[in-house]
Protein backbone atom coordinates (compact mmCIF):
# COMPACT_ATOMS: atom_id res chain seq x y z
CA UNK A 1 0.00 0.00 0.00
CA UNK A 2 1.27 3.53 -0.80
CA UNK A 3 1.86 6.21 1.66
CA UNK A 4 -0.57 8.92 2.35
CA UNK A 5 -0.12 12.63 3.42
CA UNK A 6 -1.60 14.42 5.94
CA UNK A 7 -1.94 17.86 6.93
CA UNK A 8 -2.42 18.21 10.70
CA UNK A 9 -3.76 21.08 12.71
CA UNK A 10 -4.98 22.32 15.15
CA UNK A 11 -6.11 24.56 17.98
CA UNK A 12 -6.27 28.24 15.74
CA UNK A 13 -8.58 29.40 18.26
CA UNK A 14 -10.09 32.17 15.29
CA UNK A 15 -11.56 35.32 16.87
CA UNK A 16 -9.87 35.07 19.78
CA UNK A 17 -10.07 38.41 21.92
CA UNK A 18 -6.88 39.58 22.37
CA UNK A 19 -7.45 41.23 25.34
CA UNK A 20 -3.50 42.00 26.07
CA UNK A 21 -3.27 44.30 22.51
CA UNK A 22 -4.94 47.86 22.00
CA UNK A 23 -8.65 47.67 20.47
CA UNK A 24 -7.26 48.22 17.34
CA UNK A 25 -4.00 45.63 17.08
CA UNK A 26 -6.60 43.20 18.77
CA UNK A 27 -9.12 43.76 15.59
CA UNK A 28 -5.85 43.09 13.33
CA UNK A 29 -5.23 40.20 15.07
CA UNK A 30 -8.45 38.47 14.32
CA UNK A 31 -8.45 39.80 10.36
CA UNK A 32 -4.92 37.96 10.49
CA UNK A 33 -5.95 34.65 12.28
CA UNK A 34 -8.52 34.24 9.36
CA UNK A 35 -5.72 34.48 7.06
CA UNK A 36 -4.40 31.26 8.46
CA UNK A 37 -7.03 29.56 6.71
CA UNK A 38 -6.01 30.59 3.45
CA UNK A 39 -2.35 29.81 4.55
CA UNK A 40 -3.40 26.00 5.25
CA UNK A 41 -5.82 25.76 2.39
CA UNK A 42 -2.08 26.94 0.30
CA UNK A 43 -0.22 24.73 2.24
CA UNK A 44 -2.57 21.47 1.85
CA UNK A 45 -2.29 22.67 -2.08
CA UNK A 46 1.50 22.99 -2.44
CA UNK A 47 1.62 19.76 -0.38
CA UNK A 48 -0.36 17.51 -2.85
CA UNK A 49 -1.71 16.17 0.83
CA UNK A 50 -4.59 12.73 0.89
CA UNK A 51 -6.42 14.85 3.79
CA UNK A 52 -6.50 17.12 6.45
CA UNK A 53 -7.48 16.74 10.22
CA UNK A 54 -8.36 19.27 11.94
CA UNK A 55 -8.10 18.25 15.45
CA UNK A 56 -10.48 20.90 17.32
CA UNK A 57 -10.19 24.67 18.86
CA UNK A 58 -10.39 25.62 15.41
CA UNK A 59 -12.67 28.36 16.60
CA UNK A 60 -12.00 29.68 19.91
CA UNK A 61 -15.80 30.28 20.93
CA UNK A 62 -19.36 30.02 19.55
CA UNK A 63 -19.56 33.76 19.05
CA UNK A 64 -17.70 34.11 16.00
CA UNK A 65 -17.86 36.93 13.10
CA UNK A 66 -19.44 36.21 10.02
CA UNK A 67 -16.41 37.27 8.21
CA UNK A 68 -14.68 34.36 10.08
CA UNK A 69 -17.19 31.68 9.04
CA UNK A 70 -17.46 33.48 5.58
CA UNK A 71 -13.61 32.39 5.23
CA UNK A 72 -13.90 29.12 6.96
CA UNK A 73 -15.96 28.02 4.11
CA UNK A 74 -14.46 29.72 1.41
CA UNK A 75 -10.61 28.36 2.57
CA UNK A 76 -11.99 24.43 3.39
CA UNK A 77 -13.84 24.38 -0.34
CA UNK A 78 -10.48 25.80 -1.98
CA UNK A 79 -8.93 22.21 -0.52
CA UNK A 80 -8.92 19.38 -3.31
CA UNK A 81 -8.41 16.80 0.11
CA UNK A 82 -11.10 15.50 2.08
CA UNK A 83 -11.70 17.52 5.54
CA UNK A 84 -12.17 16.21 9.33
CA UNK A 85 -12.92 18.26 12.29
CA UNK A 86 -13.19 17.63 15.20
CA UNK A 87 -14.47 19.85 17.25
CA UNK A 88 -12.92 20.49 21.04
CA UNK A 89 -13.50 22.26 24.15
CA UNK A 90 -13.27 25.87 23.13
CA UNK A 91 -15.47 24.98 19.59
CA UNK A 92 -18.09 21.83 20.96
CA UNK A 93 -20.42 20.99 18.33
CA UNK A 94 -24.48 21.92 19.22
CA UNK A 95 -27.66 22.33 17.02
CA UNK A 96 -26.66 26.15 17.90
CA UNK A 97 -22.63 26.21 17.19
CA UNK A 98 -21.40 27.53 14.01
CA UNK A 99 -20.85 24.51 12.41
CA UNK A 100 -24.27 23.41 12.43
CA UNK A 101 -24.82 27.11 10.96
CA UNK A 102 -22.35 27.40 8.16
CA UNK A 103 -22.66 25.98 4.98
CA UNK A 104 -20.08 23.63 4.40
CA UNK A 105 -18.65 22.00 1.48
CA UNK A 106 -19.33 18.82 0.73
CA UNK A 107 -15.16 17.59 1.11
CA UNK A 108 -16.15 18.43 4.73
CA UNK A 109 -16.62 15.97 7.52
CA UNK A 110 -17.47 17.46 11.21
CA UNK A 111 -17.93 14.83 13.56
CA UNK A 112 -21.12 15.47 15.85
CA UNK A 113 -20.99 12.73 18.38
CA UNK A 114 -19.57 12.76 21.68
CA UNK A 115 -18.69 8.81 20.92
CA UNK A 116 -16.01 7.75 18.69
CA UNK A 117 -16.98 6.53 14.56
CA UNK A 118 -15.48 6.29 11.20
CA UNK A 119 -15.90 7.25 7.90
CA UNK A 120 -14.12 5.40 5.18
CA UNK A 121 -12.20 6.57 2.73
CA UNK A 122 -12.06 3.39 0.40
CA UNK A 123 -10.50 5.03 -2.74
CA UNK A 124 -7.39 6.16 -0.11
CA UNK A 125 -7.23 2.80 1.74
CA UNK A 126 -8.13 4.87 5.06
CA UNK A 127 -10.80 4.79 7.34
CA UNK A 128 -10.68 8.74 9.49
CA UNK A 129 -12.30 7.87 12.94
CA UNK A 130 -13.19 10.61 15.26
CA UNK A 131 -15.31 12.19 17.81
CA UNK A 132 -16.23 15.47 18.45
CA UNK A 133 -16.97 17.82 22.15
CA UNK A 134 -20.44 18.31 23.16
CA UNK A 135 -19.83 20.46 25.31
CA UNK A 136 -16.83 22.12 27.06
CA UNK A 137 -15.64 18.57 28.73
CA UNK A 138 -15.30 15.53 27.76
CA UNK A 139 -14.57 11.87 29.75
CA UNK A 140 -12.35 9.71 28.21
CA UNK A 141 -13.42 8.57 24.62
CA UNK A 142 -10.64 6.30 23.98
CA UNK A 143 -10.36 4.05 26.99
CA UNK A 144 -11.96 0.42 26.34
CA UNK A 145 -12.19 1.43 22.43
CA UNK A 146 -10.24 -0.33 19.59
CA UNK A 147 -10.89 -0.14 15.99
CA UNK A 148 -11.20 -2.99 13.75
CA UNK A 149 -7.87 -3.65 11.67
CA UNK A 150 -8.33 -4.66 7.85
CA UNK A 151 -5.69 -5.39 5.76
CA UNK A 152 -5.03 -2.84 3.38
CA UNK A 153 -6.48 0.07 5.30
CA UNK A 154 -4.96 2.48 7.40
CA UNK A 155 -6.69 3.54 10.77
CA UNK A 156 -6.45 7.07 11.52
CA UNK A 157 -8.31 8.93 14.62
CA UNK A 158 -8.89 12.61 14.61
CA UNK A 159 -9.60 14.23 17.68
CA UNK A 160 -9.16 16.67 21.01
CA UNK A 161 -8.00 15.11 23.73
CA UNK A 162 -5.63 15.45 26.88
CA UNK A 163 -2.23 12.74 26.75
CA UNK A 164 -1.37 11.46 29.75
CA UNK A 165 -3.30 13.61 32.57
CA UNK A 166 -5.70 11.26 34.43
CA UNK A 167 -8.79 13.19 35.38
CA UNK A 168 -8.62 15.67 32.97
CA UNK A 169 -11.79 17.17 31.93
CA UNK A 170 -10.73 17.20 28.77
CA UNK A 171 -10.60 13.55 27.04
CA UNK A 172 -8.11 12.15 29.12
CA UNK A 173 -5.91 9.78 27.28
CA UNK A 174 -3.14 7.37 28.38
CA UNK A 175 -0.47 5.55 26.55
CA UNK A 176 -2.15 2.33 27.00
CA UNK A 177 -5.48 3.43 25.50
CA UNK A 178 -3.42 5.03 22.66
CA UNK A 179 -1.33 1.39 22.13
CA UNK A 180 -4.35 -0.54 22.25
CA UNK A 181 -6.62 1.67 20.06
CA UNK A 182 -5.74 -0.28 17.04
CA UNK A 183 -4.66 2.88 14.99
CA UNK A 184 -1.62 3.49 12.84
CA UNK A 185 -1.79 7.44 13.63
CA UNK A 186 -3.81 9.24 16.15
CA UNK A 187 -4.06 12.94 15.40
CA UNK A 188 -4.81 15.61 18.67
CA UNK A 189 -5.25 18.82 19.47
CA UNK A 190 -5.65 20.40 22.71
CA UNK A 191 -1.81 21.25 23.95
CA UNK A 192 -0.72 24.57 22.18
CA UNK A 193 3.25 23.48 22.16
CA UNK A 194 4.03 20.66 19.82
CA UNK A 195 4.42 17.26 21.06
CA UNK A 196 6.60 16.09 18.04
CA UNK A 197 5.83 12.61 16.46
CA UNK A 198 5.36 10.22 19.52
CA UNK A 199 4.82 6.42 19.46
CA UNK A 200 2.78 4.11 21.91
CA UNK A 201 3.15 0.64 21.18
CA UNK A 202 2.45 0.29 17.67
CA UNK A 203 0.63 3.39 17.26
CA UNK A 204 2.13 6.68 15.95
CA UNK A 205 0.50 10.10 17.50
CA UNK A 206 1.05 13.60 17.91
CA UNK A 207 -0.16 16.88 18.53
CA UNK A 208 1.15 20.03 15.87
CA UNK A 209 0.20 22.45 19.06
CA UNK A 210 -1.49 25.88 17.77
CA UNK A 211 -0.22 27.48 14.57
CA UNK A 212 0.18 31.30 15.59
CA UNK A 213 0.86 32.00 19.32
CA UNK A 214 -1.71 34.50 20.60
CA UNK A 215 0.30 35.79 23.99
CA UNK A 216 2.91 35.51 25.81
CA UNK A 217 2.99 31.85 27.32
CA UNK A 218 2.40 30.62 23.31
CA UNK A 219 6.05 31.80 22.64
CA UNK A 220 8.56 30.90 19.78
CA UNK A 221 7.58 29.62 16.07
CA UNK A 222 4.59 27.91 15.96
CA UNK A 223 3.47 25.38 13.42
CA UNK A 224 1.50 22.55 11.61
CA UNK A 225 2.34 18.96 10.39
CA UNK A 226 3.04 16.98 7.82
CA UNK A 227 2.67 13.63 8.53
CA UNK A 228 3.30 10.68 5.56
CA UNK A 229 1.94 7.66 6.68
CA UNK A 230 2.14 3.91 5.81
CA UNK A 231 1.26 0.57 7.02
CA UNK A 232 5.07 0.15 8.43
CA UNK A 233 5.99 3.68 8.85
CA UNK A 234 5.23 7.50 10.03
CA UNK A 235 7.10 10.64 9.27
CA UNK A 236 6.08 14.06 10.79
CA UNK A 237 7.64 17.04 9.70
CA UNK A 238 6.55 20.46 10.50
CA UNK A 239 5.51 23.93 8.44
CA UNK A 240 5.16 27.32 9.63
CA UNK A 241 2.17 29.54 8.22
CA UNK A 242 2.22 32.06 11.11
CA UNK A 243 2.27 35.89 10.61
CA UNK A 244 3.59 36.49 14.40
CA UNK A 245 5.51 35.33 16.64
CA UNK A 246 5.56 36.25 20.56
CA UNK A 247 8.57 36.21 22.15
CA UNK A 248 9.95 37.25 25.69
CA UNK A 249 13.79 38.31 25.80
CA UNK A 250 15.71 39.52 28.99
CA UNK A 251 18.58 41.82 29.07
CA UNK A 252 20.78 42.66 31.10
CA UNK A 253 21.49 45.86 31.79
CA UNK A 254 24.06 45.91 34.31
CA UNK A 255 27.09 48.64 33.47
CA UNK A 256 25.62 49.99 30.35
CA UNK A 257 22.95 51.57 28.30
CA UNK A 258 19.54 50.00 28.22
CA UNK A 259 18.91 50.90 24.71
CA UNK A 260 22.67 49.75 23.46
CA UNK A 261 22.06 46.18 25.70
CA UNK A 262 18.69 45.75 23.54
CA UNK A 263 19.90 46.42 20.27
CA UNK A 264 22.72 44.43 20.24
CA UNK A 265 20.98 41.31 21.84
CA UNK A 266 17.41 42.01 19.00
CA UNK A 267 17.48 39.27 15.82
CA UNK A 268 17.69 41.20 12.61
CA UNK A 269 13.69 41.66 11.91
CA UNK A 270 11.65 41.98 14.44
CA UNK A 271 8.67 43.75 12.73
CA UNK A 272 6.05 41.35 12.68
CA UNK A 273 6.62 40.25 16.62
CA UNK A 274 5.15 40.90 19.19
CA UNK A 275 8.07 41.41 22.31
CA UNK A 276 8.17 41.44 25.69
CA UNK A 277 11.55 42.86 26.94
CA UNK A 278 12.31 42.57 30.70
CA UNK A 279 15.18 44.87 31.70
CA UNK A 280 17.68 42.76 34.63
CA UNK A 281 20.92 43.69 36.36
CA UNK A 282 21.53 46.60 38.59
CA UNK A 283 21.57 50.44 38.12
CA UNK A 284 22.21 53.59 39.07
CA UNK A 285 18.90 54.95 38.22
CA UNK A 286 15.85 53.75 37.14
CA UNK A 287 15.59 52.96 33.20
CA UNK A 288 13.75 55.65 31.14
CA UNK A 289 10.86 53.43 30.05
CA UNK A 290 9.17 56.08 28.11
CA UNK A 291 12.63 57.14 26.10
CA UNK A 292 13.17 53.17 25.20
CA UNK A 293 9.71 52.63 23.80
CA UNK A 294 9.88 55.97 21.61
CA UNK A 295 13.62 54.35 20.18
CA UNK A 296 12.28 50.50 19.95
CA UNK A 297 8.61 50.70 19.10
CA UNK A 298 8.14 50.53 15.37
CA UNK A 299 10.59 47.99 15.25
CA UNK A 300 7.81 45.26 16.16
CA UNK A 301 3.99 44.49 15.87
CA UNK A 302 3.83 45.68 19.40
CA UNK A 303 5.81 46.31 22.26
CA UNK A 304 5.86 45.63 25.97
CA UNK A 305 8.56 46.81 28.52
CA UNK A 306 9.32 45.67 31.86
CA UNK A 307 11.74 46.50 34.32
CA UNK A 308 13.20 44.48 36.73
CA UNK A 309 16.29 45.68 37.39
CA UNK A 310 17.66 46.63 40.76
CA UNK A 311 19.41 49.21 42.19
CA UNK A 312 22.70 48.82 43.47
CA UNK A 313 23.14 49.28 47.10
CA UNK A 314 24.44 53.13 46.64
CA UNK A 315 20.89 53.63 46.75
CA UNK A 316 20.77 53.74 50.41
CA UNK A 317 23.96 56.40 50.69
CA UNK A 318 22.17 59.48 51.45
CA UNK A 319 20.15 57.46 54.33
CA UNK A 320 20.12 59.51 57.38
CA UNK A 321 20.66 62.63 56.16
CA UNK A 322 18.04 65.47 57.63
CA UNK A 323 15.71 65.55 54.48
CA UNK A 324 12.86 63.93 53.66
CA UNK A 325 14.96 61.55 50.86
CA UNK A 326 17.33 60.67 53.76
CA UNK A 327 14.72 60.13 56.71
CA UNK A 328 12.90 57.73 53.89
CA UNK A 329 16.17 56.09 52.71
CA UNK A 330 16.57 55.35 56.26
CA UNK A 331 14.10 53.72 57.45
CA UNK A 332 13.56 51.22 54.27
CA UNK A 333 17.33 50.61 55.04
CA UNK A 334 16.69 49.61 58.66
CA UNK A 335 14.03 47.10 57.10
CA UNK A 336 16.20 46.04 54.38
CA UNK A 337 19.04 45.14 56.68
CA UNK A 338 17.09 43.20 58.92
CA UNK A 339 14.83 41.34 56.10
CA UNK A 340 15.03 38.05 56.29
CA UNK A 341 15.19 36.38 52.77
CA UNK A 342 16.25 37.89 49.11
CA UNK A 343 12.48 38.11 48.23
CA UNK A 344 11.58 40.39 51.19
CA UNK A 345 15.17 42.97 50.25
CA UNK A 346 14.01 42.88 46.17
CA UNK A 347 10.67 44.33 47.31
CA UNK A 348 12.17 46.54 49.80
CA UNK A 349 14.67 48.14 47.21
CA UNK A 350 11.42 48.16 44.87
CA UNK A 351 9.86 50.49 47.15
CA UNK A 352 12.96 52.68 47.47
CA UNK A 353 12.91 52.85 43.41
CA UNK A 354 9.32 54.13 43.55
CA UNK A 355 9.58 56.26 46.67
CA UNK A 356 12.92 58.03 44.49
CA UNK A 357 10.93 58.37 41.12
CA UNK A 358 8.13 59.59 43.13
CA UNK A 359 10.34 62.50 44.80
CA UNK A 360 12.39 63.25 41.12
CA UNK A 361 8.89 63.09 39.35
CA UNK A 362 10.50 60.22 37.53
CA UNK A 363 8.56 57.67 35.63
CA UNK A 364 8.48 54.20 36.94
CA UNK A 365 5.53 52.44 36.13
CA UNK A 366 5.36 50.30 33.29
CA UNK A 367 2.39 51.34 30.73
CA UNK A 368 2.80 48.32 28.09
CA UNK A 369 1.86 45.67 30.68
CA UNK A 370 -0.11 42.16 29.42
CA UNK A 371 -3.14 41.57 31.27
Amino acid sequence: MSTIRILHAADLHLDSPFEGLPAGKAAARRKEQRALLTALAELAGAEQVDLVLLSGDLLDSANTYFETGDELVRALQSIAAPVFIAPGNHDYYTAKSPYARLKLPDNVHIFRENRIHYVSLPGLGVRVYGAAFTEDRSGPLLHGFRAERREGVLNVLCMHGEVGVRGSAYNPISEEDLAQSGMDYVALGHIHKASGLQKAGGVWYSWPGCPEGRGFDETGEKTVSIVELSEVDCTLRTAVISTHRYEVMKVDVTGTDPLLAIHTRLPDDTVRDVYRIILTGETENTPDLRRLYANLSEMFFELQLRDETRLRHSVWEGAGTDTLRGLFLARLKARYDAAGDEGDRIRIEQAARWGLAAMDNAEEVVQHEDP
